[in-house]
């Protein structure tokens, strides 16, 4: 086992729009890989084995097949990790929208079983709830924040995801998307996001609702490691409180602008993405100047987390 004592480590667990047709198979390969994602088959009612080696782009992403394969994944990874890799309790865990489910495992709050099957309720539901209404989400990549969020505003639209680097996911009804995109804010560009509705924003109620019901069966603990939440990118130090925020990050925006100020505060002195990685660290690079990053994809870049964290390699 290897120690890190001196330095502050960020692991982080990415969400919806960031998995990849095959990207489970090589973790298969693992001991006792299959026989876990069996068991979360079994619990999900989905062949999550099939969906992370064999199913389509268009399959997974599927709301309610991308959650808990996003989820189960990320915990896969993260459980052989810890079993190479003694992390110091000074580790910084975070996850963007349903990453937050398989962060909590990690920390410890939730077991991995249970952060698999709340992302399977979760994601069926707010496919359910996609249903209801013409909603949608558009990115607005640059522009003055504060112009921004007016003209959303403006739009009735809500800034569901708000990642910093000068991106903003805004989400509402189909017509005032389509409006956003014919009159965009100054100096911002708009590109729809090929989704299944208005995540994050109360259209997501009855998903919600769902969530919350399916939590009441869940134990928890505190956390074992620094916790950031979305709603404000706060250390939450209660497993009560991870888990009533969870709940309500169904309907509430993603703040992963201030969870990235957060790491800067701690002074995180390297990221690591767990899989289906890629996107949080594209942002860390862009927020964490010179913060050395890597995107965990594969088990054979194990040993380069490692390197990683001992500082032996240098930012990418």
């Amino acid at each position: 086992m290897n120690v890190f004592s001196e330095r502050v480590i960020a692991l982080l667990a990415p969400g919806q729009g960031s998995q990849t047709p095959g990207m489970l198979a090589p973790w298969l390969e693992l001991e006792g890989a299959e026989k876990r994602v069996a068991q979360w088959s079994e619990s999900t009612g989905l062949d999550l084995r099939r969906l992370g080696t064999e199913a389509d782009a268009d399959e997974i992403k599927d709301t309610s097949v991308t959650q808990p394969l996003v989820v189960a994944l990320a915990v896969l990874a993260a459980e052989e990790l810890r079993r190479r890799v003694d992390l110091p309790a000074d580790t910084v865990v975070a996850g963007h929208s349903v990453g937050e489910l398989a962060a909590a495992a990690v920390a410890g709050v939730l077991t991995a079983d249970d952060a698999v099957a709340l992302a399977a309720v979760r994601g069926a539901e707010m496919a359910a709830a996609c249903s209801l209404a013409p909603t949608g989400m558009a990115a607005v990549l640059g522009g003055e924040e504060d112009v921004v969020l007016a003209r959303l505003d403006e739009l009735g639209l809500v800034g569901a995801n708000r990642n910093g680097a000068g991106q903003i996911v805004a989400a509402g009804p189909l017509d005032a998307i389509d409006l956003l995109v014919e009159t965009p804010p100054e100096r911002a560009k708009i590109r729809r996001l090929q989704v299944a509705g208005a995540f994050h924003t109360g259209y997501m109620s009855t998903a919600e609702d769902a969530v919350r019901t399916r939590a009441a069966d869940v134990a928890v603990s505190d956390p074992v490691f620094p916790l950031l939440s979305n709603a404000d990118g706060a250390v939450v130090d209660s497993g009560d409180e991870v888990l009533r925020r969870l709940i309500s990050q169904v309907t509430r925006p993603v703040r992963w602008d201030s969870c990235q100020s957060t790491l800067a505060g701690r002074g995180v002195t390297a990221v690591v993405e767990l899989p289906p990685a890629g996107a949080l660290t594209g942002l860390a690079k862009r927020e964490l100047k010179g913060t050395p990053t890597l995107a965990l994809k594969t088990p054979d870049q194990l040993d380069q987390v490692v390197a990683l964290l001992t500082a032996e390699v240098s930012a990418e």
